[in-house]
This record gives C-alpha cells, structure tokens and sequence, in this order.
C-alpha cells in the first residue's frame, strides 16, 4: 500500500496537468515568453514564501545535510538541482508556445512521446529494469506514437523537443534524492528565474493590465505548477522514472478528450485508434498495481 500513494501522487500530479489548457488559452494573445516570465516570477515568490514562512526548519536541517556531504556528493547534488531547473524551464517555454501557437493536439503528442524517451532515457542513464509486461507496453505506446505521427510531421518536431526536455527532467530528479523535494523545487524555479531576470527587459511585452491574465496566472502557478510539481517529485522518491513516466498518458488523453469536445479541433479515426491502444498501454505497464498481482519471494 506504500508504493500505491507514489502511484496515486504521479497520477494526481497529471490528472491535473491535463486541464492546464483552461488556464493557458483564455490568455492565448500574450507572447509565450510573457507567459512564462510571469508563470516562473510568480511561482518563485509563492514558493520562497512558503518556504521562509512554514519550512524553516526544513531549510536548516537541509542546509546542515549538504554541509555533511563530500564535495564530491555536493557537486552532483548542486548539479542535479540547478540541471533540472534548465530541463523544467525548457520543457515550460517550448509547452506554451506549442498549446497556444501550434495546437492542442500537438501539446498532446510530445506528452505521448515523453515516457517513451523517459523509460529510454531511464534505461540507459539509470539501469532501470522493465518486466515482460512494461516492455509490452511501452511497445504499443511506439506504435500508437507512430500512427499519429502520419501527416503531422510539424507536430513531431516540436513535440520531440518538450517531450525530451521534461522526460530529462524526470530521469535527472529522480537521482537527485539528497535534498527535500519542495526545497529541491524552489532552488530550481530560483535558478531559473535568475537566468530570465536579463531578458526580461529586452523581450517581455507591456506589463499585463487585464485581470483575466492575473487569474490565468494565479490558476497556473498554483493548480499546474506548485501542486503537480511537487506531486511528481513527490513520487519519484518511491517509484521509478520509467513508472513515473508512463503516468504522463494521462495528460494527453485529457487533452485529447478536451480538444475534441470542449476545444472541437478536428480528429480522425486514426487518431481515435492511436489513443485507445495508449489507454490500453497504461493498463497494461501498471498491471501488477491495478490487478493487484501477487508474487512470491520478490525480492525487494
């Protein structure tokens, strides 16, 4: 039951991802880098508040944890933060200008290719093992990819490089464990906020003045930045990347169905086929959580 709460905080943490296009698009006229100037300017001072106002003990018991390490685990571990703060700031960018300036769709597309690159990724970097049953699915999921990747070649240009970039994310925060997660979090929105600091005043846009935009803002930076975030950090402290990873299905499918029914884009069958063989992948990888699937002398 342990491992189910990891499970269920992956899934939550893209349950809610999968609606961020209500936020997104009501604020769709704004230059992307606005979007995300003021997303990671915002979600820095939320988090840095939280942290000095409740966590300052945790602050002080990580400060004296890291002064415990060798330089050599200190060095891997500032690298592994500040890393993910470029993964996670480039996968941002590249997401929003996709959902708002090419389509709904092909946001979807990178989120159905980002756990195949991440159990690849975790493959290799990490040595992480898949059953019978997970390479299976991660089979289907490639074939699902590559029926929707007919006559959608644009699409797949940019959803390779935000599916790359988040699942790099992904495989990077899981090797780095030494530092609490919602610390981890803020030193990297910190990081990246200080590399947008210099182009902020040569590419931003006017100062926003609609209150529309300050909701949208509020609604992304607290419902699909904080919260998931820390969700998914969350649950890569008891699962593995590849596990994590193929929970990312579940935002695609969410906006695939609002595409369809809340934003009317147009489908095909096709694309119909390719997500119900994507639904069937998800099962199929988590069949041991979901059937309750009991073995003996499993070692641990």
């Amino acid at each position: 039951m342990r491992t189910n709460k990891y499970y269920l905080a992956a899934f939550s943490a893209f349950f809610l991802w999968g609606f961020f296009s209500l936020a997104l698009k009501p604020i769709h006229a704004y230059p992307s880098l606005d979007i995300l100037f003021y997303r990671v300017f915002f979600s820095v001072i939320m988090m840095v508040l939280i942290n000095i106002i409740f966590r300052r003990n945790v602050i002080r018991q990580n400060w004296n944890h890291f002064k415990s390490m060798t330089a050599k685990q200190q060095k891997n571990t500032v690298a592994l933060t500040l890393g993910g703060g470029v993964f996670l700031s480039s996968n941002w960018f590249v997401y929003i200008y996709v959902m708002n300036h090419v389509s709904v769709n092909a946001a979807s597309l990178a989120y159905l290719i980002c756990p195949i690159l991440t159990t690849v990724f975790a493959f290799f970097m990490l040595k992480e093992t898949l059953t019978k049953w997970q390479w299976i699915a991660v089979g289907i999921s490639v074939f699902s990819c590559v029926l929707l990747s007919f006559n959608h070649f644009k699409d797949i240009f940019y959803s390779l490089i935000t599916a790359a970039t988040y699942a790099l994310y992904l495989v990077s925060q899981r090797k780095n464990s030494d530092l609490d997660k919602f610390l981890s979090l803020t030193i990297q929105l910190v990081f990246t906020a200080l590399i947008l600091l210099p182009f902020y005043p040569t590419y931003s846009g006017p100062i926003p003045t609609e209150p529309l935009f300050y909701t949208c803002l509020l609604m992304i930076v607290v419902f699909f930045t904080i919260i998931p975030l820390f969700l998914n950090l969350y649950a890569l402290k008891g699962i593995n990347s590849s596990a994590v990873g193929i929970m990312i299905y579940i935002n695609p499918i969410i906006n695939f169905l609002m595409a369809i029914f809340y934003y009317h884009e147009q489908v095909s069958t096709l694309q119909l086929f390719s997500y119900f063989l994507i639904m069937i992948s998800i099962v199929v990888f988590n069949e041991r959580i979901l059937f309750s699937r009991k073995s003996k002398n499993v070692p641990t």
